[in-house]
């Protein structure tokens, strides 16, 4: 690994967070929200990580195109990000799909949400553009990744993930020479090319690029030119640039981020209820794969003003505890028993209701005698006294959004078409 530069070529580039995508798979997470904006980790938003890395890294430019239903992922935004100041050279832009282009035309693809704001990115002149998907869990220096583009002559650089080989299949993978050229890109192949210096190992996408800002100008423009281009990075304009230019992988254990006490790169697409649930439960070790309380790497999101949690009643069957749980700020556990839980802001749990590997989304209120396991709550759900979940998995099939493994998803409407 090279050393950093002292002048860092982060001052001198943009990031740029696509940001409008639904998560299809989270299902009901994500009917009112955009997928970046789902709550994750007791107080933060999806987003926060690649928008937190961004200014942890240096970056003092940031633009976030949204798209589907934007409102509370622009308003958590607006409330969250609204420290960068234009006469210390900084911008936060939220651009949403705004018919720019054509009064018929909104984002068309991920390319497109970019080609769409070219005039913005000309008018602050910056030397490189950090493209970013804006609903992945990480912690990602990429000082490190401009600098490897910068070093290797690349038209595009390609923040990559070393994956089983076989568990690649769900990506897009890069085929690579020795040198992490990339010499193919493979769209969720079934035989997965494996790594040169590691055969039993695949680079899936992370969807991370970083190009000089003519280049991808260009790039941009003539993609949007054909009328056959699904304008896509993925489909389009990076398989052209592997093709007819120079397409280099950067591995994203060069510049993980990582403290004391994590020992392997963590990068999560908590896109699915399953792997949502299991990222936040994750939180709950007592050394736990990502360290949110990493002080040198902060999470940066919107802080509100809140009283801290509180734990009431002292009687033997009628205490209020928690072991091995994150219990976020305005949360009463009132005589409730939780274990191997997450709590956001202001949740409250009644009397001798029991909770174990609970996700609970803000301001969701637990009825007495409630017995919830292996669930994830949506925002603002009034669970009903005596509800039980995670013992009958018919019951909850029911009744709920059932995975495979037995995690249920449980939202307002489905508590009101019970019968109880």
């Amino acid at each position: 690994m090279v050393e950093k530069r002292i002048q860092p070529l982060a001052r001198d580039a943009m990031a740029y967070v696509l940001a409008g995508g639904r998560g299809s798979r989270l299902k009901e997470l994500t009917d009112r929200r955009a997928k970046p904006a789902v709550y994750f980790g007791g107080k933060s938003r999806i987003i926060d990580f690649a928008l937190s890395n961004a200014l942890n890294s240096g970056i003092r430019r940031i633009g976030v195109a949204t798209q589907y239903k934007a409102h509370s992922l622009i308003r958590h935004m607006q409330r969250g990000w609204n420290f960068l100041r234009p006469e210390r050279n900084e911008s936060f832009d939220i651009l949403p799909a705004s018919q720019r282009v054509s009064e018929t035309q909104w984002y068309e693809g991920t390319a497109d949400a970019v080609y769409q704001n070219i005039d913005i990115i000309e008018d602050y002149g910056v030397e490189y553009m950090v493209i970013l998907a804006g609903d992945h869990v990480y912690k990602m220096d990429y000082e490190w990744m401009l600098q490897q583009h910068v070093d290797s002559g690349a038209d595009v650089t390609i923040g990559v993930l070393e994956v089983p080989r076989m568990e690649a299949v769900g990506f897009g993978v890069m085929h690579v020479d020795k040198a992490d050229r990339i010499i193919d890109f493979v769209e969720k192949p079934a035989n997965p090319p494996g790594i040169p210096d590691k055969p039993d190992f695949a680079l899936a996408s992370m969807g991370i690029y970083v190009f000089h800002t003519k280049f991808l100008i260009d790039a941009l423009r003539r993609d949007a030119a054909d009328p056959n281009s699904s304008k896509d990075f993925g489909k389009d304009i990076i398989p052209y640039i592997v093709k007819n230019g120079k397409a280099v992988a950067h591995r994203f254990g060069q510049s993980c981020v990582r403290s004391d006490f994590e020992h392997e790169p963590y990068w999560r697409d908590v896109g699915t209820i399953e792997a949502y649930w299991q990222a936040n439960i994750d939180l709950t070790a007592i050394v736990p794969e990502l360290d949110i309380y990493d002080k040198s790497w902060p999470i940066w999101t919107y802080a509100e003003i809140l009283p801290p949690a509180k734990f009431v009643h002292d009687d033997e069957d009628r205490r209020g505890s928690a072991t091995s749980s994150v219990v976020a700020g305005d949360c009463i556990i009132s005589g409730a028993t939780l274990h191997k839980s997450l709590l956001f802001t202001g949740v409250r749990a009644n009397s001798y209701s029991k909770l174990e590997g609970a996700v609970v989304l803000p301001s969701v209120k637990v009825g007495r005698r409630a017995q919830l396991k292996n669930v994830v709550i949506d925002h603002g759900v009034v669970i009903p006294e005596g509800l039980v979940v995670g013992e009958d998995p018919e019951l909850d099939a029911k009744r709920f959004r059932r995975t495979e493994s037995g995690i249920c998803l449980i939202t307002q409407p489905m508590i009101d078409k019970l019968d109880l």
